[in-house]
């Protein structure tokens, strides 16, 4: 069984054509570690007026999930995008998880 993962992380302005092509080509190996690490339909929209990102994942585990974060290529990745996004300190995004409150099947 999934579970059903969202949140919103936050792209600076004027970054939407960088993020979009950065994202369009995401390295093979960040694809392998998010697919062997659980995650599965994986999607990401911009909402334009204030530059949130609504990201959507379905993960097996919520372990397996946060271990993607201690990864090298996640912090590589983490670093690479950090010019065009709110991050923290060591370059992880600032993101606020959404609580589910409805779902349809």
């Amino acid at each position: 069984m999934n579970i059903r993962k969202t949140f919103i992380l936050f792209l600076n302005p004027g970054s939407e054509l960088e993020y979009k092509k950065r994202h369009d080509d995401i390295w093979p190996e960040m694809i392998a570690l998010l697919k062997s690490h659980g995650v599965h339909n994986y999607s990401i929209s911009l909402e334009k007026k204030t530059n949130k990102l609504f990201c959507y994942a379905e993960i097996e585990s919520e372990e397996r999930w946060a271990d993607i974060a201690n990864s090298k290529i996640c912090k590589k990745w983490w670093d690479y995008m950090s010019d065009i996004m709110l991050c923290n300190s060591d370059n992880s995004p600032q993101s606020i998880e959404l609580t589910e409150m409805f779902y349809m099947q």
